[in-house]
């Protein structure tokens, strides 16, 4: 690595982590140009081509999947180094979480002003959609995800249980009346995910109660399916800790109750790094203190 530019180092490490030049750019604050200068001086530095182009973006070549192993370990010695000069119980640098969108939208996002208020110097990435970064990638420092890896370099263990039942608004039981049975429910308008789309097959409500329901108004969104049912258009499968939130939902047939499980995953790499272990006990913390909520 002598006589390489440590700037160089981390224009390629925030490329591998993002995939393209233009993302690259924007996470350090520069165009996509001077990424691609940084990333050809690195090359021609090397003597070594370091990405392939492709439609999606950059992808490593052999010789840059070496290098990435040797400049992450690079940028954990400096953060751990960061961390450690940093004020006493004061985190800096970057901390990334990827969760669903759920999860992060509906239950999370309403604490995680108490961890950055005790650690004002770190800035925080969360990023709650419909899909997962992946923490064996490199692509997020902490995933919050719905089942356990069964590969990759990371280290993984079960954060909580939760409860997921059927819900509709307030209105639509005044206007449609109360299901009495499954068999009632298939007559029903129901609410759910675009089986296509799915990301994860732990998303198949629906069919962990019946094989025979299924919806016929769906998103690839909780949330806009949160709000389809509030507005009184069917029932559906919601998550207790969304459905309880809104006081227009109510529990439909409630004693049908599904089960599923969040996993909290990181890199085996970066599993001790100060702000990654801090987030783990924090976020541990604040599922058993909402324990309830959670497993409905």
């Amino acid at each position: 690595m002598q006589g390489l530019d440590w700037n160089d180092l981390r224009a390629f490490l925030t490329i591998a982590h993002t995939g393209q030049l233009g993302r690259a750019g924007r996470k350090m604050g520069v165009d996509a140009t001077t990424i691609g200068r940084r990333l050809r001086r690195l090359e021609f530095a090397m003597g070594q081509t370091l990405f392939e182009q492709t439609r999606e973006g950059q992808v490593l070549t052999e010789a840059g999947e070496r290098l990435l192993s040797t400049v992450e370990t690079m940028q954990n010695a400096t953060d751990a180094l960061m961390t450690r000069s940093s004020t006493a119980g004061q985190l800096t640098g970057l901390l990334r979480v990827s969760l669903s969108e759920g999860f992060g939208a509906q239950f999370l996002a309403r604490h995680i002003g108490a961890f950055t208020a005790q650690h004002p110097e770190l800035m925080l990435d969360l990023v709650a959609n419909s899909g997962f970064l992946s923490p064996s990638k490199r692509e997020t420092d902490v995933a919050v995800l719905l089942a356990r890896p069964r590969s990759g370099h990371v280290v993984s263990s079960k954060l909580t249980d939760y409860t997921l039942m059927l819900y509709a608004s307030r209105d639509y039981i005044e206007r449609q009346g109360t299901p009495g049975s499954i068999d009632e429910l298939r007559t029903r308008r129901l609410v759910g995910y675009v089986p296509d789309l799915l990301y994860a097959p732990e998303l198949r409500y629906l069919s962990d109660i019946d094989e025979r329901l299924n919806p016929t108004i769906r998103s690839s969104s909780i949330n806009a399916q949160r709000n389809i049912l509030s507005s009184g258009s069917g029932i559906g499968v919601l998550p207790c800790f969304i459905g309880v939130t809104d006081p227009n939902l109510v529990p439909v047939l409630p004693d049908l109750r599904i089960t599923r499980s969040f996993w909290i995953v990181t890199h085996q790499d970066t599993q001790r790094l100060k702000r990654v272990r801090l987030f783990r006990e924090w976020l541990h913390d604040i599922v058993q203190t909402h324990r309830q909520l959670l497993i409905g």
